[in-house]
């Protein structure tokens, strides 16, 4: 979880998810379908930053969450602390977190779309189920933690961003406008050259025909 929950040793925050979890899906009728597709799968997760490591499973209409797991999991999602609070807390598509590696999946693919079809049709909002929960002090202190570790990762990258550009620019590389300027001005030289290589092709091809009359003649 995140801060301060991430202080917390990982059975209680295990606690906490199940709360939260099985209280939201089992109040909504419409989301039983989707609980039971996912009868009997279990998700492990890992937050690398801190190295917790959570299981995620649904059984008999309900969602459990424990910190140890026998069997082996169907699916395996990996992320940091930042990277579980942009999905979360600041609502970002897991498909774009996923496709920008912030958060890594790998294992069955049908339980992974399961797992997506039962989360987007829950809408789960975290900061209002935690102060619905656990008291407004609580939900408020982690909702409040979580916005701040996103802004600050969003700070880290656009000044890394920033600086690879400064960098860039001492270096004398060109930015992508010039390399856009660049590359019209090839395209145009290139058709320039298509339509030259057009021309002596028909003046060859006349003069060869030219040849061949006055041989006739």
């Amino acid at each position: 979880m995140f801060l301060p929950l991430r202080l917390i040793p990982v059975p209680v925050q295990c606690v906490v998810m199940t709360t939260v979890l099985d209280l939201v899906f089992s109040r909504d009728a419409n989301l039983k379908p989707y609980m039971a597709d996912l009868e009997g799968r279990v998700f492990r997760i890992h937050v690398s930053d801190t190295d917790a490591i959570m299981f995620l499973g649904f059984s008999r209409g309900r969602a459990w969450v424990h910190s140890t797991y026998d069997g082996t999991p169907d699916v395996r999602l990996t992320g940091t602390t930042a990277g579980f609070a942009r999905m979360c807390f600041a609502h970002e598509d897991p498909d774009d977190l996923v496709f920008q590696q912030v958060l890594k999946l790998s294992g069955d693919s049908d339980a992974m779309l399961r797992f997506k079809k039962l989360f987007a049709a829950a809408d789960l909002d975290w900061e209002r189920e935690l102060r619905a929960n656990f008291g407004d002090f609580f939900g408020t202190r982690v909702a409040r933690a979580a916005h701040a570790l996103v802004a600050t990762e969003q700070k880290l990258a656009e000044g890394t961003r920033k600086m690879v550009q400064q960098n860039l620019q001492g270096m004398d590389i060109p930015d992508r406008e010039r390399l856009q300027q660049w590359q019209a001005g090839v395209e145009h030289l290139s058709h320039q050259i298509s339509r030259l290589k057009g021309r002596i092709t028909r003046l060859e091809h006349r003069h060869e025909h030219l040849i061949e009359e006055k041989v006739d003649s």
